[in-house]
């Protein structure tokens, strides 16, 4: 049985996500806002470009709120001002 389009890119949408599970968390900060907004959007792109996947290099592609974006970035340490 054929799944109709919807149907068969939810479930392999299912199949995909938990592949990235640790890289959705850090990503996001652990924020299902951040979370929701990200795979939307992918899903989005996914579909208006033809590919109908979601890998890491399109959810790497989605730029999201400030506060997921700076937990992505890595700290520096600010040298010390003198006394």
């Amino acid at each position: 049985m054929r799944y109709p389009t919807a149907k068969r890119w939810a479930v392999e949408l299912i199949g995909t996500l938990p592949r990235h599970a640790a890289y959705l968390h850090q990503r996001t900060a652990g924020r299902i806002g951040s979370l929701a907004r990200l795979i939307r959007q992918t899903a989005i792109t996914a579909i208006c470009d033809g590919t109908e996947r979601i890998t890491k290099t399109s959810l790497e592609a989605v730029q999201l709120d400030h506060l997921a974006e700076e937990h992505r970035r890595p700290r520096t340490r600010r040298p010390a001002t003198p006394a």
